[in-house]
């Protein structure tokens, strides 16, 4: 169970979801032990917030366990997102942890938003890899094409193939690169964000769905991911991303933790989902969600 998780699952605001999948992964597999990996390095984590002064163990989030993963990825993603919709249904927010980020589908399927804000540091606009749509490499494509949604901000992408790099200057595609991140952060100008004619994917009305690779961090920070990619984000510009977008978003994800690491990567994914409920919770004690709410 995740630390500071109530056993009662209709009080829930937020439920908590694992999907270990760890069918497609193209280099370093273990993606299966994320959502455990999660769990454990969080205990060590005080219920207190300083920066919303707030206690997790009052936010009313449930662990719901995992879903257990099986060959098929399409009837796994249909079935992990009857799961997650059941969570909405209940007017709570799903937070999946992964698993391989193929796992973002079926998040993106349960909430069906508007905008996924995706920290990645690849692109993940692949129609295929070798041979199948449904490889992590696709997922962002599969959520534009597939799904629905209207627009994807790709933060910290630093690589792609150049068909991915054509596709990505559509009209539908943001990618801010890590260089810039800190600098679109800031354009985001806290609550002003989430006024009518706002810059970025935050217009009122608009749903939103955040989705954070591990990946997109820096491998200096957390090497227990797949695909290692250099010169990434800080682990604080993904923090302040979480914090603003939390109060916009539907549902949540933190995916690709694999157990090749003495569990920096865990440790911060579970931050990050503690942070993502944090900033959502005192976004709507203040009435400052926005998305479908």
């Amino acid at each position: 169970m995740f630390p500071g998780a109530t056993t009662d699952r209709e009080a829930a605001s937020y439920v908590v979801v694992g999907a270990p999948l760890d069918a497609t992964t193209t280099f370093q597999p273990g993606t299966r032990f994320g959502p455990d990996r999660v769990r454990r390095f969080s205990e060590s984590y005080d219920d207190y917030d300083r920066n919303t002064e707030s206690r997790f163990s009052a936010l009313n989030v449930h662990d719901a366990g995992d879903v257990r993963p099986w060959d098929d990825v399409p009837a796994y993603l249909d079935h992990l997102a009857a799961e997650l919709r059941s969570v909405a249904y209940d007017d709570a927010v799903p937070l999946l942890v992964g698993g391989e980020h193929t796992v973002t589908y079926a998040g993106v399927e349960a909430v069906d938003p508007d905008v996924l804000v995706v920290c990645d540091a690849h692109l993940d606009l692949r129609e295929e890899y070798d041979g199948n749509p449904w490889n992590h490499a696709c997922v962002t494509r599969r959520c534009l094409d597939d799904l629905g949604v209207d627009r994807a901000v790709i933060v910290g992408a630093r690589t792609g193939s150049e068909a991915e790099w054509d596709r990505a200057a559509d009209a539908d595609v943001e990618v801010v690169a890590p260089e810039d991140a800190r600098e679109w952060l800031d354009a985001l100008d806290g609550d002003a964000a989430f006024d009518d004619g706002a810059a970025g994917p935050f217009d009122a009305g608009n749903s939103v769905y955040c989705s954070v690779d591990v990946d997109a961090v820096d491998p200096a920070y957390a090497p227990g991911t797949g695909t290692m990619e250099p010169f990434g984000l800080e682990p604080r510009e993904v923090r302040d991303l979480v914090r603003a977008v939390a109060p916009r978003a539907d549902g949540f994800d933190v995916v690709e933790v694999n157990d090749r690491d003495d569990g920096q990567a865990a440790a911060l994914t579970g931050k990050l989902l503690r942070e993502f409920a944090h900033s959502h919770a005192s976004a709507v004690a203040e009435g400052r969600t926005g998305g479908s709410e």
